[in-house]
């Protein structure tokens, strides 16, 4: 597992995140590679990276299961297909129910696939098996929403499947070791603070904006016009 101190910096905005990011993965140049980015700021950051190492870049959307008490407060999260991870400790400590949980599993599963038809439009689901697949953010604070995307991809029998990120927390890079074969992030500085803070240019990505870089992308040049 890659684990290299950048040092005390700020990236300039996600696409040199995103050149930083390919760098570090270098050495998957030229392989059977796939690498999908998770709305919406993500996806930036694996533009640059599917480019610089001649890969296919497509989209999943993983959704956030916001708490009782708080939307921003993630106990979880949930893929279009309804893979599901969920923050247990977070879930025990509020006495989330069962029935809560049920409804907003669905809520952002529902809003997850319409996303997924918005960004992908009428091009068919990239191939998965027996591929390496990179899966790309642009920062890992609890890393909710990767372990769902995660788990969803590890159900179609890649080949390899690599985390990667510009920076995170040391606690989200660690469990997600057991979800993947491999976890990349080169910058993980501690104690470890919200994502947008190690940017300069941290502003908010717009669907628009997803649309846009997986329409001119040069690592959708094969794919069919929308």
């Amino acid at each position: 597992m890659m684990n290299v101190q950048i040092g005390a910096h700020r990236f300039a905005n996600r696409a040199a995140a995103g050149d930083a990011l390919a760098d570090a993965l270098m050495y998957y140049r030229g392989a059977d590679l796939l690498v999908l980015g998770l709305p919406r700021g993500g996806v930036p950051v694996a533009a640059r990276v599917a480019e610089a190492l001649h890969a296919e870049l497509d989209v999943i959307v993983a959704r956030k299961l916001g708490s009782p008490i708080s939307r921003d407060l993630a106990i979880g999260a949930v893929t279009a297909d309804g893979e599901r991870f969920l923050n247990e400790g977070v879930v025990s400590e509020l006495a989330v129910s069962d029935t809560y949980l049920s409804a907003v599993t669905d809520m952002e599963r529902h809003e997850a696939r319409k996303r997924e038809e918005l960004f992908r439009g009428t091009r068919p689901a990239p191939r998965v098996a027996g591929r390496i697949v990179i899966l790309v953010d642009d920062g890992l604070a609890t890393g909710a929403t990767m372990h769902a995307a995660a788990r969803a991809v590890r159900k179609q029998h890649p080949a390899r499947l690599i985390v990667a990120a510009p920076v995170g927390s040391h606690e989200a890079c660690e469990g997600l070791g057991a979800e993947v074969n491999e976890v990349v992030c080169p910058w993980r500085p501690e104690p470890f603070s919200a994502v947008g803070t190690y940017y300069q240019d941290f502003a908010q990505t717009t669907d628009e904006d997803v649309r846009h870089v997986l329409q001119h992308s040069p690592a959708m040049r094969s794919v069919e016009p929308w």
